[in-house]
């Protein structure tokens, strides 16, 4: 089924413990739309770059199978650009950077055939941005997954809990989670959340795993154990993407399957942190993919004797 990803198509310097990268492939969309193209084959793209983005980068996004009609190349400007640097843990970063460019003035516009999508996932951009992106829709989508961050809840949160009535997902991490439902314990923030909307509320927690919350159902999915992580930048998004595009293949929306979707993304996001940037997503193989998932399985996997 068709899936459409809206975010940032940019660049990236990335400092890590582990090394440097100088002006790499980053962005939401990049991340989500690669992860989700190894489980569905229509996935498009809504973002734009400067004429300064690599053509065969693009060219290989084309390769995944990735409708780039909805990107805007703007010539004579320069694209999103993001420097950071983490700390020794790789939980916390400082950001060094930041120039928006041309998604200073970004104003989406979805190309005819991109407003029939059956699933949709919002990166994180400001709200106003993530409306208007729905609102050019000329059927509800089948799932609208949405993400943000403590920023936008500062400066827009007027604007951000109007989009939320909108959306059946919300991807955010713990932080985030605390902070938009101004409850300490994530089971009563879930609750809260639920309340503005989302009837999924997913909570990332890094190298902790990710939390899935619906109808009074939770379910937990652990991160899995790495002998080494090189670069976190983009996991997030990776995970959304390999989420939703898990959901978007097989186009069953039980709590069973978005149990099913997690672990996907959690898989996908275990590559990404594999090296910089978006490297260690090409090439990805299905043997790779099957047995990344076999790990996630072994990990939880146990027989109880619960006759106590």
């Amino acid at each position: 089924m068709s899936l459409l990803a809206v975010g940032t198509v940019a660049f990236d310097d990335i400092e890590t413990p582990f090394g440097r990268a100088e002006m790499v492939v980053g962005g939401a969309a990049t991340y989500i739309t690669l992860a989700a193209s190894y489980f569905t084959k229509d996935v498009k793209i809504v973002s734009v770059i400067g004429d300064d983005f690599p053509t065969e980068e693009l060219a290989y996004l084309r390769s995944r199978g990735i409708d780039l009609e909805g990107l805007q190349v703007l010539e004579g400007q320069k694209s999103f650009f993001w420097a950071g640097r983490y700390h020794n843990n790789l939980n916390d970063r400082d950001t060094l950077d930041t120039q928006l460019n041309v998604l200073a003035d970004f104003d989406p516009v979805l190309p005819p055939h991109y407003r029939q999508v059956d699933y949709l996932m919002l990166g994180n951009l400001t709200p106003a941005i993530q409306q208007k992106v729905i609102d050019q829709l000329e059927k509800r989508p089948k799932l609208i997954a949405l993400d943000t961050m403590n920023f936008w809840m500062n400066t827009a949160m007027e604007s951000l809990l109007e989009v939320l009535k909108m959306i059946d997902v919300l991807v955010i991490n713990d932080e985030e989670a605390r902070q938009l439902s101004g409850e300490h314990s994530l089971v009563k923030a879930a609750d809260a959340i639920h309340r503005m909307g989302p009837k999924y509320l997913v909570i990332k927690k890094g190298e902790h795993g990710a939390l899935l919350f619906a109808g009074g159902n939770i379910f937990f999915a652990p991160a899995l154990p790495l002998a080494e992580v090189f670069d976190p930048t983009g996991a997030g998004d990776t995970f959304a993407g390999g989420f939703i595009g898990y959901l978007a293949k097989t186009g069953d929306l039980s709590f069973e399957n978005m149990k099913r979707a997690v672990i996907y993304g959690s898989a996908m996001a275990s590559f990404c942190v594999e090296k910089f940037s978006i490297e260690r997503l090409k090439g990805l193989s299905n043997k790779e993919i099957r047995e990344r998932i076999a790990r996630f399985v072994d990990l939880v996997n146990f027989d109880a004797d619960i006759d106590v």
